[in-house]
């Protein structure tokens, strides 16, 4: 995960605890106002913005939130529109009034939408997925054929010298372009040897990236992943908007008879 989305992840719940209970700091100080109890203001305020409370969520798993991976000006634009979007629709279902007060399949209707608008990924990692594994004798080439300052995405598997087994993915920088073997050993820090059939860890440098990874001599490379070829994921906004178009009907319909009839 990208450190700055950790560390917004961590600011937004510091800013919640604000009208939460057992902190709620303004909780106390507008029932200290209003002459209410503080715990019931504090949890009917968190009933208010409980969409502050999953913004982080989304942005953990859609970082285009927070501006990373965009690549152009409409890009840009797409996603301020749909996270804007998002949140009314959000705030709309958790308040239970959109264009007239909402019906229980209205606000799921709603909060499926704003889902759709916060993260279309979800839907499309369920058809396509996001990743494939290469064998890991292939890793010299799919490093080679990274831009400049990439990342390679590496299963490991190995023993701690406590004798914990280990078996996880890492993230390694691969720098400037170059051949594969060239960029591991130099950005990544790891140097390789083959051995029965496997893709062993053979050297590491000291302070390296791979080291700082927690990864040890003679560790397994398993296998390497790397992004598939799939349709971009607002695809998905498409049929967010025909349902969101079904429900603008379905309740201006119903605040019509209600005008109507008074």
């Amino acid at each position: 995960m990208p450190l700055i989305a950790v560390h917004l992840f961590v600011f937004y719940f510091g800013i919640l605890a604000d009208d939460t209970p057992p902190v709620g700091l303004a909780a106390y100080a507008a029932a200290a106002i209003s002459g209410g109890d503080p715990i019931r203001t504090g949890i009917q305020g968190f009933t208010y913005d409980i969409r502050t409370a999953i913004l982080p969520f989304l942005f953990i798993f859609n970082t285009e939130l927070l501006m990373i991976g965009i690549e152009n000006w409409f890009h840009l634009l797409l996603v301020i529109v749909s996270a804007t979007m998002a949140m009314l629709l959000f705030a709309a279902a958790t308040q239970g009034y959109f264009l007239t007060r909402t019906k229980w399949p209205e606000t799921i209707a709603l909060l499926l939408i704003s889902f759709t608008f916060f993260r279309p990924g979800f839907w499309m990692d369920m058809i396509y997925p996001p990743l494939e594994k290469v064998e890991a004798s292939k890793i010299y080439d799919v490093v080679e054929a990274l831009p400049e300052n990439g990342l390679v995405r590496v299963h490991v598997m190995g023993e701690t010298l406590e004798g914990d087994l280990v078996d996880k993915v890492v993230m390694l920088p691969v720098g400037a372009p170059g051949s594969g073997e060239e960029r591991l050993a130099t950005a990544a820090g790891m140097e390789l040897r083959e051995e029965a059939g496997k893709l062993l860890v053979d050297n590491l440098v000291f302070g390296g990236a791979a080291e700082r990874q927690k990864i040890d001599f003679d560790w397994e490379i398993a296998d390497v992943q790397q992004k598939t070829d799939r349709p971009a994921k607002q695809w998905f906004f498409l049929p967010a908007f025909g349902l969101l178009a079904f429900v603008v009907m379905i309740q201006r319909r119903r605040r019509d008879r209600v005008v109507a009839s008074t």
